[in-house]
């Protein structure tokens, strides 16, 4: 009798050996024991009913498992990695066992379909009882919450300092000043920026300007142009220049007002005594066709005196 026992005990294990000799494999993993129910016993072989072979351990009871629970939340097995693959649990499926270790779901099933039995990957106990629990995904919803609300209100804090930074001086000298200075800057940039910077449109006005006095110069050499040179000289001696405005040297033959010698100095309609090679070369530079006096932009015609 002993003998058909252990026979009969034996080939049930080899008949099964991914799971216990007192349990039913659970083929879906933990699937079975979502809802904290384990697998379901089988009969007891003839070894075990004759106490030969020590009857498998009883189901664990709803206060055996919340005390397994508590017992993993103090040892913090949710927040630290998967034990097998070495990866966050996050929002996976997360499986809980009777000896209060914690893994994926997945990575247990591999782990069983690799191995070929049903022990703990931890300490090794077999057999064990599985139950799915959530306490890594509250856990990270939990941190996911914190830091978006620790990201809100620093950026609150940070807009309010800021704010504050603009409109209160600090205490320190150095910085009060540097807050002072900045102040004022910025009043003087607002300041600017209220005009009309357009240079662009500066410069044409000052284009439009010049080319209207020239207009105007020509209306009055034309106005002139019937008069002697006899009239220019005078106005040359009235205003005594004996300098070229070009070179800023002596006209020869101007001293005192009034020219002394001949073929030395070219007078313009304007007014004005200019050194013959200082004219000419000017004249050579000028990109006009009809060049202007360099004193008053005008118009002119030359004559050598």
């Amino acid at each position: 009798m002993t003998s058909v026992a252990f026979q009969d005990h034996i080939s049930r294990g080899l008949r099964d050996p991914g799971g216990s000799w007192g349990l039913l494999r659970d083929p879906g993993g933990s699937r079975s024991g979502s809802r904290g129910e384990g697998p379901e016993p089988r009969r007891l072989t003839l070894a075990q009913r004759l106490g030969l072979v020590p009857a498998p351990p009883p189901r664990l009871s709803r206060g055996d498992w919340v005390a397994v629970e508590s017992l993993c939340r103090r040892h913090g097995d949710s927040a630290l990695p998967c034990a097998i693959c070495r990866e966050e649990f996050r929002l996976q499926p997360q499986v809980l066992l009777c000896c209060s270790h914690v893994f994926h779901q997945a990575c247990l099933r591999a782990y069983e379909s690799a191995s070929g039995r049903k022990c703990c990957p931890l300490c090794r106990k077999q057999p064990y009882e599985t139950r799915a629990v959530d306490h890594a995904a509250r856990l990270c919803r939990q941190t996911s919450a914190t830091r978006i609300q620790a990201c809100w209100r620093g950026y609150l804090a940070r807009r309010w300092y800021r704010q504050v930074r603009k409109t209160t001086p600090p205490r320190d000298r150095d910085l009060r000043r540097k807050f002072f200075e900045e102040k004022l800057q910025e009043l003087t940039s607002s300041l600017l920026r209220c005009y009309q910077s357009d240079v662009d449109g500066f410069l044409r006005s000052v284009d439009l300007s010049l080319s209207s006095s020239r207009r105007v110069f020509q209306q009055l050499e034309a106005g002139h142009r019937g008069q002697d040179w006899d009239s220019v000289l005078e106005q040359v001696e009235q205003r005594g220049t004996t300098d070229c405005p070009i070179c800023l040297t002596p006209v020869p033959g101007w001293g005192q007002g009034s020219p002394s010698g001949r073929g030395g100095a070219a007078l313009l309609s304007c007014s004005h005594v200019f050194h013959p090679q200082c004219l000419d070369t000017l004249e050579r530079f000028s990109r006009d066709h009809a060049p202007c006096c360099p004193v008053c932009r005008a118009r002119y015609r030359r004559r050598t005196v």
